[in-house]
């Protein structure tokens, strides 16, 4: 990697590299110094992004699907040729490990090859009308400029799907990328315009963290972009979901999440143990769909917490650091909402919150028992290291528990009785429910979308492919 001092990573506008004026330091969260600096996009450089995106739409939508499917499948060989660089990116700028980064990179491939086979499933309609004399047929067309916002925590995932779908279904984008981790999503684009993906079809940039409220209002007011995907906190959803609405454009949200996974007294309790401890502690709590509570039927507690340690062993316990978080301000929050459970008859079932750690960006997996309502925990979002347990004894407990939180993203049921777990999968209020596995699971084959503060609408399959169309009415006299 060139010198912190030198190297800025620029934006891709027009397909060529830009080089914004404006920059800021791109702060590690495994050393806490700067290890390069990145462009800082202005209000002058959103109007040459979305001028770029709008001009190439009017070429972009006409082209042929096996145009689209090609780039597509070409770019899925190049994710698996630069897949150590690509990795490094983000290794380096969010401190994930390398079976994380590995993982963001396989997925990103399959999106690839899967959204190629799925572009030519787009079809409109001929319906039959109440006038004989009129014939009719309904359309589905791109909307046009797609503006799409992702997050850091799993760039290459959650970047791809932003942008992948609108773009197979003819739309042009903008993505807005992390200020966290700019050259990760460089690299991301820059996979596909090795693939030869047209001028302007993709651009991306990133702002500086104080210009994020103006940068993010001016995208989304540009008239030119016509619908927006974001991928982020509820908090932060909601104000995109407000400018959205104050612009009358359709918003596509995937916020935060509380997932539950309920532990009954006939579960196969190794395997709920090792999933619970995968769900909540993968990527350091770092993801949406996390495990944040655990509810136990009474019956087995004693036995579930004791397998449920020796699995945190098992997966984590062998690693000689603390795994690294995005922030000290992430650990804070942690350790301040297992303090405030401690305080409030919470006891430490595994894991030292006062240990001291190598830096302050790091932490180890926390895990609090006799956890109550009364708890900051209970409705708080910890997204980190830190998961909480909830004794139950009734299906109706069960779910009032689960669905007690403004949150509704996904859930886990772990039961040997198929029936009972499809009984809890249409009583709990979330956009998925995975029963015998853990709460942390998207794949390219299956919607991906929330209820309630989760947000609205769905990435990925055919109905992912559907959100970027729209219909368009077309009537004829015969």
């Amino acid at each position: 990697m060139s010198d912190a001092a030198t190297y800025s990573v620029p934006f891709w506008i027009n397909g060529e590299e830009y080089h914004a004026e404006k920059q800021y330091d791109v702060i590690s969260p495994v050393t806490g110094k700067a290890i390069h600096r990145s462009g800082a996009a202005s209000d002058a450089d959103v109007k040459k992004a979305v001028e770029a995106a709008d001009k190439a739409f009017k070429t972009w939508k006409k082209t042929l699907p096996k145009e689209r499917r090609d780039v597509f499948l070409k770019a899925a060989e190049i994710f698996e040729r630069r897949k150590e660089e690509l990795g490094d990116y983000m290794m380096q700028e969010t401190g994930a490990p390398r079976q994380w980064a590995d993982f963001n990179l396989d997925v990103a491939k399959d999106f690839c090859l899967d959204i190629g086979g799925r572009i030519r499933t787009l079809e409109g309609t001929i319906p039959t009308t109440a006038d004989p004399e009129t014939g009719a047929m309904i359309v589905r067309e791109p909307f046009g400029v797609i503006l799409a916002i992702a997050p850091w925590n799993a760039p290459y995932i959650l970047g791809i799907r932003s942008i992948l779908f609108p773009i197979a279904a003819g739309n042009t984008a903008i993505l807005k990328g992390s200020e966290a981790c700019p050259r990760t999503m460089w690299g991301l684009c820059s996979v596909f315009h090795e693939a030869g993906l047209p001028a302007g079809v993709l651009n991306m940039l990133v702002h500086s963290p104080q210009d994020a409220p103006r940068i993010t209002a001016n995208l989304i007011a540009e008239p030119a972009v016509k619908k927006i995907n974001f991928t982020g906190s509820t908090g932060v959803g909601r104000i995109i979901g407000r400018l959205a609405g104050e612009n009358l454009k359709p918003v596509l949200l995937e916020l935060g999440g509380k997932a539950p996974a309920i532990v009954w007294e006939d579960a196969d309790l190794d395997n709920a143990a090792f999933q619970c401890a995968l769900g909540a502690f993968l990527n350091s709590g770092q993801i949406c769909m996390s495990t944040e509570r655990i509810l136990v039927h009474k019956n087995v507690r004693a036995e579930f917490e004791k397998r449920f340690v020796g699995a945190i062993d098992q997966i984590f316990g062998s690693a000689p650091d603390a795994p690294i978080l995005i922030n000290s301000a992430a650990v804070t929050k942690n350790k301040a909402l297992i303090k405030d459970a401690l305080a409030k008859g919470g006891e430490l079932l595994y894991g030292n919150p006062d240990a001291v750690e190598k830096s302050d960006t790091r932490m180890k997996p926390v895990v609090i028992t006799n956890a109550n309502r009364e708890m900051e925990i209970y409705q708080t979002e910890s997204f980190g290291p830190s998961v909480a347990l909830y004794e139950i004894e009734t299906e109706e407990e069960a779910l009032e528990v689960a669905n007690d939180t403004e949150y509704g993203l996904t859930s886990a049921v772990f039961t040997e009785d198929l029936r009972r777990g499809l009984r809890f999968a249409k009583e709990i209020e979330t956009g998925a429910v995975h029963i015998n596995s853990m709460t942390v699971h998207d794949e390219s084959a299956l919607p991906h979308g929330g209820a309630k503060a989760s947000g609205y609408g769905r990435f990925n399959t055919a109905t992912g492919m559907a959100e970027w169309v729209r219909t368009k009415t077309i009537t004829y006299k015969f």
